[in-house]
């Protein structure tokens, strides 16, 4: 997640905060297999590695993050998802009981990932040790924030530049080679800067790629600044050399605002689908029917999600805080 500063008119003299609410970022590998060590991360409000933080993974099992923000845990034995909670926070992984053999040895890396959140690479035989697996992009290391056998969630250090970037993976089990693009989401300033009650528009801009992008934007101080078409909007950018995603807003008083952006990741229907298979056997009976749908839906017309999204944010602002939520915003957020 990528925090974006605007400046409102008259010039500010401090930042408003984004939230009242303390809470942390629970960073977990996109898979994890049933009965095997796995590493999990935590990011502060300040989006460092957070130390000190209790996670709780259900079934008894508690784990406190350590000196380097990391903490090693064992995935559930049985079951089809793990959720993790802690510090007003949750997140949730897929649960492979049997995992398939990998007989070419493949991995998985996204076309496009972003310089500042981490981003999964998938394959096999992978560490569970996050530290045991040594990746670089374009040679520069970068953190391996959580791992399990299967997937490694991985940020960009501070010297990866956007463009074009080889991944490179060595560990004691391997090596591996991938290629992605490395992505960063901009704001592109207002020429002039809007006095309260004046409408304009904000942009976004993304320096790395000329491919269009989905990219999500939430407005964190709807007491400064509004937008005009809801508080969190799902944008497609322009593509080109100017590529870029423009919304509308309204400013409500002077001060300096505070916005969140972030890159929404392609499509990933069939773990989409297994998260609301998992929801549906936590939801009451009449809301059951409706994500089973949804599931079945991605299962027969995979390449189409758009319905389901839609469906999908409709059950969400009805669905108060809790796993049932945790599940279902995980389907969303690949989606």
């Amino acid at each position: 997640m990528m925090g974006l500063l605007f400046p409102a008119a008259p010039p500010a003299r401090s930042q408003s905060a984004p939230s009242n609410k303390w809470s942390v970022t629970i960073v977990l590998p996109a898979r994890v297999v049933g009965g095997r060590p796995a590493t999990l991360a935590v990011l502060g409000v300040d989006g460092r590695l957070a130390s000190d933080v209790g996670i709780d993974l259900g079934n008894g099992q508690r784990v406190t993050t350590d000196a380097t923000g990391r903490a090693s845990f064992t995935a559930p034995p049985s079951g089809s998802v793990l959720i993790a909670k802690g510090s007003g926070s949750s997140a949730a992984a897929l649960v492979d009981q049997n995992p398939p053999e990998n007989p070419q040895d493949a991995i998985w890396a996204p076309a496009v990932a972003s310089l500042h959140e981490p981003f999964s690479i998938c394959g096999s035989r992978f560490r569970s040790d996050a530290d045991a697996n040594h990746v670089r992009l374009n040679g520069e290391p970068a953190l391996v924030m959580a791992a399990s056998s299967e997937c490694l969630s991985v940020i960009p250090s501070a010297k990866a530049v956007a463009g074009p970037a080889q991944i490179s993976i060595q560990t004691a089990s391997g090596q591996w080679t991938a290629q992605t693009t490395l992505v960063s989401l901009e704001p592109e300033f207002p020429k002039a800067a809007l006095l309260p009650g004046q409408k304009g528009q904000l942009t976004v801009g993304v320096r790395g790629s000329d491919q269009p992008l989905r990219v999500v934007v939430e407005n964190q101080t709807p007491g400064m600044l509004r937008f005009l078409r809801g508080n969190v909007q799902e944008l497609l950018t322009s593509g080109g050399a100017h590529n870029s995603a423009s919304l509308e807003v309204e400013a409500i008083r002077s001060g300096d605002f505070f916005l969140d952006a972030r890159r929404r990741p392609s499509p990933d229907e069939n773990t989409a689908r297994r998260y609301l298979e998992a929801a549906a056997s936590l939801a009451a009976k009449g809301e059951q029917r409706d994500i089973e749908r949804l599931a079945k839906l991605l299962e027969r017309n995979p390449r189409n999600p758009d319905g389901v999204r839609r469906d999908l944010d409709k059950i969400l602002t009805h669905t108060i805080e809790g796993d049932l939520r945790t599940l279902l915003a995980a389907a969303r957020n690949v989606l």
